[in-house]
């Protein structure tokens, strides 16, 4: 017993005792470590949350962007869609005369291409231009005639020879006289074609541009624009009526591309904004 209380007095308490004094820690000094964010742990946490910011603003921008290219070519369909409803109108129209060469200064091609005319006048053989062309019918040229009319003088389109009959001499003889052409209003091509550009002085043509032709054959008072003839029956070479009229319409298709990706950045927003233990 003296031994137990000198034991105890000494503050040295017995196996049990210490035992029980490092498992009874008072609650203020209790730790987890698990409680505790260390500087990495508060780094990580902070990057994550910066990550997700920008992932945020990027789906929004995205939802945006697409959104507006969906809506645009909506619209741009529903133009392309007119376009082509005016211009078939146009195509199947009776003819008219040709505008008047007071109003030539102010023609906007937007209103008059491929509308149907018909016009009277005399070739002027002398001047026919050859351009090249590739259509159904293989390699050739177009042979393009200035028409002298009553109000001066218009390109016109009289049609496709192979190549092997661009010599005037192996073609039939030129119309002459007064004579009716009929066809399409078409607008100038300046400059030629990609990567082949005329060349005036070497008489190589590569586009039907009005201006550059009537100033080679000194011709000052001609059409803005030039009229793409239609087929003569019976009439050999040139053979016209080949006009294509083709509209690349894919509008629909685009605009359902950019609203999938616009319900993709959607669907990226909704899923960063859900809480986190939703997500987990």
């Amino acid at each position: 017993m003296d031994d137990d209380r000198l034991y105890l007095h000494r503050g040295d308490p017995a196996p049990h005792h210490r035992r029980l004094a490092v498992d009874h820690v008072p609650p203020q000094f209790e730790h987890d470590a698990g409680d505790d964010d260390g500087p990495d742990e508060l780094r990580a946490v902070s990057e994550g949350g910066a990550k997700r910011g920008f992932l945020l603003i990027l789906c929004f921008a995205g939802l945006l962007l697409f959104t507006s290219l969906g809506i645009w070519q909506v619209e741009r369909r529903a133009w392309k869609l007119d376009l082509i409803a005016r211009v078939d109108a146009r195509i199947h129209a009776a003819p008219v005369p040709p505008p008047a060469a007071a109003a030539w200064p102010r023609l906007d091609p937007r209103d008059y291409e491929y509308r149907r005319v018909r016009v009277r006048g005399r070739f002027l053989a002398n001047s026919e231009t050859l351009v090249d062309a590739l259509t159904e019918r293989g390699a050739g040229s177009w042979v393009l005639t200035p028409l002298q009319t009553g109000d001066g003088v218009i390109l016109v389109n009289r049609g496709f020879v192979p190549d092997a009959y661009e010599a005037p001499g192996r073609r039939p003889a030129q119309p002459r006289g007064a004579l009716m052409v009929t066809g399409l209003m078409r607008a100038s091509e300046p400059g030629g074609r990609f990567l082949r550009p005329n060349e005036p002085r070497q008489e190589r043509w590569f586009s039907r541009d009005v201006a550059a032709i009537a100033a080679a054959r000194g011709i000052s008072n001609a059409a803005p624009f030039f009229i793409d003839a239609d087929a003569a029956p019976h009439a050999g070479l040139p053979i016209g009526g080949l006009t294509v009229v083709r509209f690349r319409n894919a509008h629909l298709l685009y605009a359902l591309t950019w609203f999938g990706l616009a319900g993709l950045s959607l669907a990226g927003l909704v899923l960063l904004l859900k809480p986190a233990q939703k997500r987990r």
